[in-house]
């Protein structure tokens, strides 16, 4: 199913990302989760109130691509010192569709202003690298049908280029799955073409977004 976005390139997270923070015996436990929707991030909220209702303060941040939604809270902190620096993570990062919630055990030491930003935003930071950034690609799906005496070609143009490969059937013609970036599906047709001299299927399919990890994308 395709997410709501439609942008032709985002950065989220990839999966859930936990980390724990310990400061003068004030734990701070924050998790990072990718959602899609801001009823999605609530519902994680609820969930970690649930999970840690005997915790004094549970922090949240998230920002959600559709609607351009940012929300965040201190949860009862001092003002500025919790939900801003987790929603600065966030941003400093350039994710969306994800939420952070740090949720904090009091340890009987007031740690500060500045102690509760550097808190809450190294937890939260260490949640998100936890959770691994991906960028988010939109791309077409193929299918490539083509003789045997074509296939090493395929294969040799779909790892030279940055196509995105996703597996090869064999029966009584070679079929390849790829998706391609939107931006360059004109381009790889013509290259299909090229390569099997016109005598080759060309199935375009439905549009997905592929996740590419932090630092990976061609």
């Amino acid at each position: 199913m395709i997410e709501i976005s439609k942008k032709q390139s985002f950065k989220t997270v990839e999966k859930l990302g936990e980390a724990v923070y310990v400061d003068r015996k004030s734990k701070f436990i924050a998790h990072t989760k990718p959602v899609k929707s801001e009823q999605e991030a609530l519902c994680f909220l609820q969930e970690m109130r649930s999970l840690y209702s005997d915790a004094r303060h549970n922090v949240y941040a998230y920002i959600i691509d559709e609607n351009n939604i940012s929300r965040y809270s201190d949860d009862s902190e001092p003002s500025g010192t919790a939900g801003m620096p987790v929603l600065d993570v966030l941003k400093k990062e350039g994710i969306v569709n994800a939420v952070t919630v740090v949720t904090r055990y009091f340890g009987g030491t007031l740690l500060g202003t500045g102690g509760l930003v550097r808190a809450y935003s190294a937890s939260a930071s260490e949640s998100v690298k936890n959770a691994g950034i991906i960028t988010k690609i939109l791309c077409d799906s193929y299918k490539v049908c083509t003789d045997y005496n074509f296939s090493g070609k395929i294969q040799h143009l779909l790892s030279a280029k940055d196509y995105f490969p996703e597996g090869t059937e064999y029966a009584e013609k070679v079929e390849f799955s790829v998706s391609v970036r939107k931006s360059e599906t004109e381009r790889f047709e013509k290259d299909i073409r090229e390569v099997c001299a016109g005598k080759a299927e060309i199935i375009k399919g439905e549009e997905k977004y592929i996740a590419i990890k932090d630092g990976k994308e061609g």
